[in-house]
């Protein structure tokens, strides 16, 4: 199990992000571009085919390119359908499923760069005093529906509707054009190109400034907001349709002795599912959880939560866990904290 691995599950989660941020968005530059295309070019987490060093493509552009130049163009043509569309189609869905076979939406949270680079902002805003911004379970379900209105405009939609000509060709991947993770991604390898907006039509201008605004809005955000981006990523979305097809799940006892919904479990969450201090069962498994393991590590009753693979526990809420993470984070002479006051000291830096 994972409890014995590292000093906390966070720490070795955050160690985890760090290798593969620095795998997808360098790791083209060890393997060539050439072989970087004949990895897989489906990677259940954003990371970005504008980037020229990366190590692997998302599944989103490939999705967007498939409807706009296959897709749409067959649906437009009606023909060569079967070596035209589904096929290509088919494999680039299939690889992206043995990929998220194994790890379920754990590429949201333990893979994505963008995610990675989000974390990393937001350790940079506790350190310099910024408050910590919740999201109340109203505001948190206003939020929500935009990473399912994102997946069907600016994934689905409108690259269908391009290649049908129905649309400007620009349109073919309205959201690789707005999405964070482009400029983010390829700013970490010293490459300015992506800030350039052109103003080649009105399209282009518009879909480029409105990328470098929501790239703004994000790194801003990040500072005082856990995971900003996440809430309304369409990868998110994408990845939830499937998450009940991966053996790779989070769980909560289906009982109330030892859960006291003391809400720890809810104040831990980076996503502000407030719905995992109420559920039980595969319901706590909730269309935003990224498995980042949090409220398992801050739960201290033993196995409440847990993250499972096939039914077999890979990680459990654990008394001993707790208390040695407690006794990990408080300096040496100081008093143990309880998980609340931890938790409310760490939000605040």
């Amino acid at each position: 199990m994972l409890n014995n691995l590292f000093p906390t599950l966070a720490r070795f989660r955050f160690s985890v992000q760090i290798v593969m941020l620095f795998v997808t968005v360098y790791g083209g530059a060890l393997l060539g571009s050439y072989t970087v295309d004949r990895i897989s070019q489906a990677l259940p987490s954003l990371s970005c085919a504008y980037d020229k060093m990366t190590g692997d493509h998302c599944i989103l552009i490939v999705t967007q390119h498939q409807l706009h130049h296959r897709v749409g163009a067959a649906l437009a043509k009606a023909g060569d359908v079967a070596l035209n569309v589904f096929i290509p189609t088919l494999m680039s869905v299939g690889v992206f499923f043995m990929f998220f076979f194994f790890l379920n939406k754990a590429f949201c949270g333990w893979v994505c760069p963008l995610g990675t680079v989000q974390e990393m902002i937001y350790k940079i805003g506790r350190r310099i005093g910024r408050p910590l911004k919740r999201f109340t379970p109203e505001n948190v379900g206003r939020v929500r529906p935009a990473k399912w209105l994102m997946l069907l405009v600016l994934v689905l939609g409108l690259p269908t509707l391009a290649g049908m000509g129905t649309v400007a060709n620009e349109l073919g991947d309205p959201f690789c054009q707005v999405c964070p993770s482009r400029i983010a991604t390829t700013l970490l390898t010293a490459d300015t190109e992506q800030l350039a907006v052109h103003t080649g039509t009105g399209i282009n201008l518009f879909l480029g400034a409105l990328g470098n605004a929501l790239f703004g809005f994000i790194i801003i955000a990040a500072l005082a907001v856990r995971q900003p981006f996440c809430r309304i990523c369409p990868l998110l979305s994408w990845n939830a349709l499937f998450q009940k097809l991966s053996p790779m799940r989070l769980v909560k006892k289906e009982s109330h002795e030892k859960c006291e919904k003391c809400g720890v479990c809810e104040k831990a969450c980076p996503m502000d599912i407030h719905e995992i201090g109420t559920a039980f069962g595969s319901k706590a498994f909730h269309e935003d959880c990224t498995l980042c393991g949090r409220c398992a590590e801050y739960c201290p009753d033993d196995d409440v939560i847990q993250i499972k693979f096939f039914g077999f526990k890979l990680f459990g809420s654990s008394r001993d866990y707790y208390k040695a993470r407690v006794k990990f984070e408080t300096p040496e002479g100081q008093p143990k904290k309880r998980v609340i006051p931890i938790l409310r000291a760490k939000e605040n830096g």
